[in-house]
């Protein structure tokens, strides 16, 4: 009797995770606004994820990305040199930005991950939308999200004007899992 209890205990244990997913160097992370009424469009060349999501136990679930705001393109010249500089992501001072999930729920038949995004010295709460594919062995997770530019101090001074640059920034990532 007890061991049957100890095996129970063991196979519970084991439910209670999720599945930890590796990140394939091909995923993407990138970013969309608007600059005098034309559309931009950037990525992020260098960023890890820790990923354990598992549909069936979203409990457990965990996302964690940590972001090389230095390696930012947007294939524009002028662009990235004013991205590196004081009023942008200032890479002397803020090399890095980080997601960190507090939970992941099922909304509406969609999975949102709720969670703190830091960007320059600024966190704030953030909401992911999620998009979770399984594949074989493998999976993708596609996830979009729309920030406030100016809540992250990200375009200070006379960059602050919305109609120049849009308030709000598109963050879409296609990270395929293995």
């Amino acid at each position: 009797m007890m061991r049957l209890a100890l095996v129970a205990l063991l196979a519970l244990a084991g439910t209670a995770q999720a599945k930890d997913w590796t990140v394939d160097p091909s995923s993407t992370l990138g970013f969309a606004g608007n600059y005098q009424g034309e559309k931009f469009s950037g990525k992020f060349q260098k960023f890890d994820a820790k990923i354990a999501l598992d549909p069936a136990n979203l409990a457990a679930a965990k996302l964690e990305v940590d972001i090389d705001v230095t390696s930012t393109t947007t294939g524009n010249a002028d662009y990235d040199g004013e991205l590196k500089g004081a009023a942008f992501f200032d890479y002397a001072k803020f090399p890095k930005a980080r997601f960190v999930s507090s939970a992941v729920r099922q909304e509406g038949g969609k999975l949102v991950a709720d969670g703190n995004l830091t960007i320059r010295d600024k966190t704030r709460p953030v909401q992911l939308k999620l998009d979770f594919k399984p594949a074989g062995s493998g999976a993708t997770l596609d996830v979009q999200t729309a920030l406030k530019r100016l809540d992250f101090d990200v375009g200070t001074g006379e960059w602050t004007d919305t109609s120049l640059i849009s308030g709000d920034i598109e963050v879409t990532s296609h990270l395929v899992l293995k």
